[in-house]
């Protein structure tokens, strides 16, 4: 009860949020809209720590929700499917996602959310919809260290809800400081189903899919900013 993450947040609380949510949003991917799952063996395959998952994005938070069924699920025995709630039971909580400040701060059910496993950054280029350039905050590099020197973080490479938007070069930056396995995942449908925030249903149902292809390590001695930003955009078909 008193166990605490490398953040110093509680893992009680973290671990009832998330079984909460899960059972609140399972319905949604199994009876509403179906999500059709491929690939959860790369996942059994996976050091527990130092793994970077990155995704294409459609919504703030119903695709990253479903990523975590799927992971959890997965480790739990199912294979490509989130059918039986019993794995939120026995959770993965050595699990973070990146997430913008401004998106979790913005309502009381981000702000929930927030206490889920993210990790916080401050855009670089945009704030309340509007271009801006700023400066890398150092201690967003050192509490996404802090997250892949512990266990899984999930990425959205874009940035943005924008279908085949550009790859931001931080993804790219944190392969190479960190040099984590990275494991690519191609999400299909949300942006059908749910509203932009991803917190509201939109249509029912459409097939969700979400695929996990094969887990690479990049060769950091040959690998450029430019050549890893390149193949990120190819590894999430962006």
């Amino acid at each position: 009860m008193f166990k605490k993450d490398v953040y110093g947040n509680s893992l009680f609380i973290k671990s009832w949020l998330i079984k909460i949510i899960a059972l609140l949003t399972h319905r949604r991917y199994t009876k509403i809209n179906k999500l059709q799952i491929e690939g959860t063996h790369w996942l059994n395959q996976l050091p527990d720590k130092k793994v970077l998952i990155i995704s294409n994005h459609q919504t703030y938070f119903a695709d990253a929700i479903a990523i975590i069924h799927v992971i959890n699920a997965a480790l739990n025995g199912r294979e490509n499917n989130i059918d039986n709630i019993k794995y939120a039971w026995k959770l993965k909580l050595n699990l973070y996602y990146i997430a913008a400040i401004e998106t979790m701060k913005d309502g009381l059910i981000p702000k929930i959310l927030s206490h889920t496993g993210s990790i916080l950054v401050k855009r670089t280029w945009r704030e309340k919809g509007k271009k801006i350039e700023r400066q890398v905050d150092l201690k967003n590099i050192d509490d996404i260290k802090t997250a892949i020197d512990d266990g899984w973080v999930i990425t959205f490479p874009q940035g943005t809800t924008k279908p085949f938007a550009p790859i931001r070069k931080g993804t790219a930056h944190i392969i190479q400081k960190n040099d984590p396995v990275v494991v690519p995942i191609i999400i299909d449908g949300f942006r059908s189903a749910f509203d932009k925030s991803g917190l509201r249903l939109k249509k029912r149902g459409i097939n969700l899919k979400l695929k996990i292809k094969e887990p690479i390590k990049f060769n950091l001695k040959k690998e450029s900013i430019e050549s890893i930003t390149t193949k990120i955009k190819d590894l999430i078909e962006q």
